[in-house]
């Protein structure tokens, strides 16, 4: 009887903290969609979820932390930090240096211990897929305009182009401002997704053509 009461108590807590670290994820979801990441705080959104930072930090471990699995949360539901309309490609660009600024150098640490330390794996895939599917989403109208290899090869430089690692060339390494870098990037995606054409082909396509060796 003893060890069935103490099994049912140990259900309840374990039930009880899963609970819990979903209201504080829910909470961290609505406090990054309604604010500038300065204003997202660990005091903040243990009011919202009514607990205590210490408990924040018991079921997540650090700020950083919290704000990747909030965002995890925000991309497996479709959701993005900001109301964006598909097909402008300043917001989008937006979009995505808001998570960069939030957590891009968390990001990128995780990133680099990847091969150390292989369970961080499954998670870094995750956002893999997640930024793939977001720009499928926020770029939707440009690609639509494409068919075949030619639609393929556009999402992958829109994936390589909106890329945490271009964010950190700019931001990190180059020191530039967050407005000069935005700007630099709306710069070379507005250069890859132009319709210019030359005799009806895509410039890129028949460049890549010229190149490939002659059958």
């Amino acid at each position: 009887m003893k060890k069935k009461t103490r099994r049912y108590v140990m259900t309840a807590r374990a039930a009880k903290a899963d609970a819990t670290r979903q209201r504080i994820r829910a909470s961290a979801v609505e406090l990054y969609r309604k604010g500038a990441i300065e204003d997202f705080t660990l005091d903040e959104v243990a009011r919202r979820a009514g607990t205590t930072v210490q408990t924040v930090l018991r079921a997540f471990g650090s700020k950083d932390e919290l704000i990747y699995a909030a965002l995890e949360e925000m991309a497996a539901s479709g959701v993005f930090v900001r109301p964006t309309p598909p097909g402008d490609v300043g917001q989008a660009v937006g979009v995505f240096f808001d998570i960069y600024e939030g957590v891009g150098d968390f990001v990128l640490e995780r990133l680099n211990e990847e091969r150390r330390r292989p369970a961080l794996k499954p998670s870094l895939d995750q956002g893999r897929e997640n930024h793939r599917d977001g720009v499928r989403t926020l770029f939707a109208p440009q690609l639509a305009a494409r068919r075949g290899a030619a639609r393929d090869r556009l999402l992958t430089m829109l994936i390589v182009l909106t890329d945490v690692y271009v964010w950190k060339l700019l931001r990190r390494d180059m020191a530039l401002s967050r407005p000069a870098a935005e700007a630099i990037v709306r710069q070379m995606i507005a250069g890859v997704i132009e319709r210019e054409t030359t005799h009806g082909k895509d410039p890129l396509a028949e460049l890549v053509g010229r190149r490939e060796p002659a059958a």
